[in-house]
């Protein structure tokens, strides 16, 4: 199966354009589509578990697009229905949860509850802005999920951009020549640095333009966002990318980063008591068949789950109106969270056109204090921290075309559980055990999962996920 979603809302149904139906599209095959040496390097544990999905066993593989306008263009279709083409067996989640007009600096916020939360298998990512924030993302990324980046490198919008500059020891990060630095500099290094594939789209784009006599216009609709001709170019040049490489032998349930213990052979109940120590921020039950009444207690380093902060995780910020765009970048806390919707009642500032006034409720917390967005906000029970730099209001507003703010409006988010304290066997018959997280976003590092319970004839293995890269800063540092 596959699953369509667009800002992290599911779609029934997509006008897909011509190209990503099938058509042949009436522009010239591109000729070159990278050096056959980096194709697929650095995302073999996504490319083969979709090459080794059959109709017995079909794999679970999540691909999420994020970026900015370019990658909400039509492009991503194309390159997600082609997946399904070619691996019609695998059990492809495919979300873009992109979000136009937000550059590195806003991303590198709303990553918090879009990117890490959604722990893909495979990000395909394109921004543009701060190559620091552009660097956290990335970092973050590695230091928080498992999944495998594949970075794209700038388009070309002009046809000077042909003759621009590409060493790299005459780019710096002062602003004078910046695309040239971000694309020959800051984009390899940072995939050197943290094991991200990079999809060489702007040298592709070079050559493309070179071969056919084009001007770089002629595949845009604005000066920067593609047309119909530059999607079908920037789709061929990342299905180029998405390749299983002849000679990997990576098992993608048995890697560096994501281990599989079978209960029976690797680990072994006690009684009614499993117990595993593992290092990560993630695990996953391998749940098959049981019986009525049967279930199982779950506990982390002696805890339930529930009971543990960083298991719990917001939504976006939304207002009504507004669109997808969230009015504040970003929420935090300095007292554990509970599940629970909330409502922030917002109005203009009768004394400053730029200052809004808000009262705060919680679903469950009820009534949670007053403030104003030009100053930080910590709730009357700690559950909601803003700080002032993360209202982004009026921009959030225009982007979907609401000018002027009104006077007054709602902002409502919810906080998720990623986590389960209480497992039960599936409801259903399965010819392959059905993976069921019960963990998402420890720090990274040294747990112990104890599973109780009348569960010894369902749960079947333990997997364990890893990310790469350690965290920088203490957990304690991060947003609960």
């Amino acid at each position: 199966m596959i699953r369509w979603t667009l800002g992290g809302i599911a779609c029934a149904a997509l006008a897909l354009p011509a190209f990503a139906r099938g058509s042949a599209a009436p522009y010239p095959i591109p000729k070159y589509l990278g050096d056959p040496a980096t194709l697929g390097r650095s995302i073999q544990r996504t490319m083969t578990l979709l090459a080794t999905s059959t109709p017995a066993h079909p794999n679970t593989v999540r691909i999420l697009f994020y970026g900015q306008s370019i990658t909400e263009q039509d492009w991503w279709y194309s390159v997600a229905a082609d997946l399904k083409r070619r691996f019609p067996n695998a059990n492809l989640l495919i979300e873009n949860r992109a979000l136009g007009g937000f550059s590195s600096q806003r991303l590198v916020k709303t990553a918090e509850a879009d990117l890490y939360p959604s722990y893909p298998d495979l990000m395909i990512f394109h921004v543009y802005g701060s190559h620091t924030d552009y660097a956290d993302i990335i970092r973050r990324t590695r230091e928080r999920t498992t999944a495998e980046v594949m970075i794209q490198t700038d388009h070309v919008t002009k046809d000077e951009d042909l003759t621009e500059e590409t060493d790299p020891a005459k780019l710096t990060p002062d602003g004078k020549i910046w695309n040239s630095f971000m694309n020959y500099r800051q984009i390899p290094d940072l995939a050197r640095k943290y094991g991200c594939a990079v999809v060489d789209q702007r040298n592709i784009w070079k050559r493309y333009l070179s071969e056919n006599h084009l001007h770089a216009s002629e595949l845009l609709k604005d000066g920067v966002h593609p047309n119909a001709f530059g999607n079908y170019l920037m789709a061929e040049i990342v299905k180029a990318y998405l390749v299983r490489r002849s000679e990997t032998t990576v098992d993608p349930m048995d890697c560096d980063t994501v281990r599989t213990s079978a209960v029976g052979r690797e680990i072994r109940w006690s009684g009614n008591n499993l117990t595993v120590p593992f290092d990560g921020n993630r695990v996953d039950l391998l749940l098959g068949g049981g019986a009525a009444g049967d279930f199982g207690d779950v506990r982390i380093d002696g805890k339930k789950p529930s009971e543990i902060p960083e298991l719990y995780g917001f939504t976006r910020a939304l207002s009504t109106p507004g669109g997808k765009w969230p009015v504040i970048l970003k929420l935090s806390s300095e007292k554990p969270l509970q599940l629970e919707d909330w409502t922030l009642q917002t109005k203009r500032d009768a004394a400053d056109s730029k200052r809004y006034v808000f009262t705060l409720t919680g679903s469950k917390t009820g009534p949670d204090g007053d403030g104003a967005s030009d100053a930080r906000f910590v709730s009357r029970s700690g559950r909601v921290v803003i700080e002032p730099e993360d209202w982004d209001l009026e921009y959030a507003l225009a982007l979907p075309g609401i000018k002027p703010v009104p006077e007054t409006l709602t902002v409502h988010w919810s906080v998720i559980p990623h986590f389960t304290d209480k497992i039960f066997p599936p409801s259903h018959d399965l010819a392959v055990p059905e993976a069921f997280t019960v963990a998402q976003g420890l720090a990274n590092g040294h747990h112990v999962l104890q599973i109780s319970g009348n569960s010894t004839r369902f749960v079947q293995a333990v997997r364990v996920y890893r990310p790469p890269v350690r965290t920088e800063a203490p957990p304690s540092a991060r947003p609960l």
